[in-house]
């Protein structure tokens, strides 16, 4: 191992060099405090302008005290902030070429309001590792009139003796972290996990803080200052929740079972079941939604014109559809509103959903109700809304709902366990005062459907289908933002996938896919399955089993929105299925 200035001499040899010579600093080299290593450049691939490094710093050196990461949740609280940390240092060291443009040659994993489990960095008795890139610096020279790509050694000098130590020492050092700052983070996370198993043994699925602020910014996951309202409920709605730090905190409580939020769509309501559909995940604190805390397995499910399915039974739903095609076993390259929304349902609950969550305003309006008023004048239905099947699907498979909305959500009155209304941000129950109402249920146009096979049918992927290849390359995926996922030739609309919390989430998703096929897919499981297997190695071995190479670009992801992207590849076909 080379230490740091046999490192510095290497750098001021290669200046002027070649792009290729940069092969040299493959290895790991010593630089006292950390050891700085490269596991290899592909100078074929675009990435080689930018390889992956990592930064190990011993414990000694670091000296983060233990009982901060002593359990996994606190630990990936512990890592999160260090990672955070590390991102906001790099932004500030941005160098600034002649024109006046910030060059970030240094670039690290930037987590959002989300807390998740990363490979960019990993914190252990013994170590903290972070994985970044550098994007490796060049100078164009001219030789014999010709001008010419090459490195760029003085610069390269800059970024590994002062950049990159002052982001190791004021982001990773122990001695250079607010306390309280830490402290805070962990215990914030550590006290909305004990939320979230406060829901499964009292029976309920989510929880809403008194005084959450639950508001964002247009297309933006950060709370929206300019609408800072508070969420309030009434006083008989109030629960108290022990917590190890916080203490008691106070707020209400969504039962299991079949709950209604009545409310405008400015009232609050929307934002509400935004944060209790984000509620899966935990947040940074001063995010607003700390204790808004929503159990595991929950699923938001929207209507989403345009996407493809595969062999899905909407027969629950639907006894014969416009287009011809077979409710017990649909296929569409471009389903209608009602058979998308319809089909997401089925697809949560064959993923392992317990929970599903519905608002009118992502909602397809025949999928969510109908007008019990006008049914007999418009004769026999081939549909079954919603509203006349959530009352069986939550008696008959066990999994609970929450629907809200404004003018499309009567139906559910009559059949509604619960029914909260919201108005300004305050939360009131109006259970007695709504059953007063003379409400129709709505009934199934076909009773004899037996629901229990949307949880009992499995459906076989075709491992042929999930090809991530183009051309020579055998893996292609690409991806920019949560919404798109690149996976080989096919381009995955995740837009609808509103769970999904960043690019590094869809990315691994992407990698999960190709793991699965190696691994799973060609042995024959079916799809349940494939999730179970996968949940369990992600467990046991980390991000990092996903992939062939050093990278620090992956979070993890859930089983239903791994399920989600399969079901909207372009590619995926199913081989068969089985009840």
């Amino acid at each position: 191992m080379k230490d740091k200035k046999e490192f510095y001499t290497l750098l001021t040899e290669l200046d002027g060099q070649p792009f290729s010579e940069y092969q040299q600093l493959v290895g790991d080299f010593d630089f006292t405090r950390y050891v700085i290593k490269c596991a290899g450049i592909d100078f074929e691939s675009e990435g080689a302008v930018a390889p992956v490094f990592s930064i190990r710093v011993p414990q000694t050196i670091a000296e983060i005290p233990e009982y901060l990461f002593d359990t996994p949740v606190r630990r990936t609280a512990m890592e999160d902030l260090l990672l955070r940390r590390m991102a906001g240092r790099i932004g500030n060291i941005a160098n600034y070429d002649g024109s006046g443009i910030a060059r970030r040659h240094v670039s690290v994993s930037a987590p959002n309001q989300k807390i998740l489990p990363r490979n960019a960095l990993q914190l252990t008795k013994e170590y903290i590792e972070v994985r970044f890139t550098i994007t490796l610096p060049t100078q164009t020279i001219i030789i014999d009139g010709e001008p010419l790509v090459s490195i760029d050694g003085a610069m390269a000098q800059q970024i590994f003796y002062e950049d990159l130590p002052e982001v190791v020492s004021n982001s990773l050092l122990y001695c250079n972290i607010d306390i309280a700052e830490a402290d805070e983070h962990v215990n914030n996370m550590e006290d909305a996990d004990r939320l979230r198993q406060h829901l499964g043994a009292s029976g309920q699925v989510a929880f809403v803080a008194d005084g959450a602020l639950v508001t964002r910014e247009t297309g933006s996951d950060f709370p929206d200052y300019e609408r800072v309202t508070p969420v309030e409920m009434d006083a008989e709605l109030v629960e108290e929740v022990e917590v190890p730090h916080t203490g008691a905190v106070r707020g209400v409580g969504i039962p299991n079972g079949l709950t209604l939020i009545l409310g405008e769509s400015n009232s609050g309501r929307v934002d509400l079941m935004d944060s209790i559909s984000q509620g899966i995940y935990n947040h940074v604190p001063g995010d607003g939604r700390e204790h808004v805390v929503t159990v595991a397995d929950a699923v938001a499910v929207r209507s989403e014109v345009g996407r493809s399915i595969q062999q899905v039974d909407i027969s629950a739903f639907a006894t014969s559809l416009p287009d011809g095609g077979n409710p017990s076993s649909y296929t569409t390259k471009g389903a209608g509103s009602f058979t998308s929304q319809a089909a997401s349902t089925v697809e949560a609950l064959e993923a392992g959903a317990r929970v599903l969550l519905f608002d009118e305003h992502s909602s397809s309006s025949t999928f969510l109700s109908s007008d019990t008023r006008v049914s007999s004048l418009l004769g026999a239905s081939s549909r079954n809304t919603l509203a006349a099947r959530a009352r069986q699907m939550v008696d008959e498979l066990g999994i609970s709902m929450i629907v809200a909305g404004s003018s499309l959500i009567a139906e559910f009155i009559p059949i509604a366990d619960k029914i909260l209304k919201v108005e300004n941000f305050c939360i009131s129950d109006i259970t007695e005062e709504a059953k007063g109402l003379e409400i129709t249920p709505s009934t199934p146009v076909n009773d004899s459907v037996n629901l229990s096979t949307m949880l009992s049918r499995s459906r076989w992927i075709m491992p042929s289908s999930i090809d991530p290849s183009i051309g020579r390359e055998d893996l292609v995926i690409e991806t920019d933002d949560a919404d798109f996922l690149q996976f080989g030739r096919s381009l995955v609309d995740l837009d609808a996938v509103r769970q999904i919390a960043d690019s590094d989430q869809a990315r691994a998703i992407g990698f999960v896919l190709y793991y699965a096929k190696l691994r799973y897919m060609d042995e024959g499981y079916p799809m349940r399955e494939i999730l179970d297997l996968v949940d369990r190695d992600l467990s046991n071995e980390g991000l990092n089993a996903l992939v062939r190479d050093i990278r620090g670009d992956l979070a993890r992801p859930r089983r239903y929105e791994v399920a989600a992207a399969i079901n909207r590849l372009p590619a995926f076909r199913v081989s068969h299925v089985t009840e």
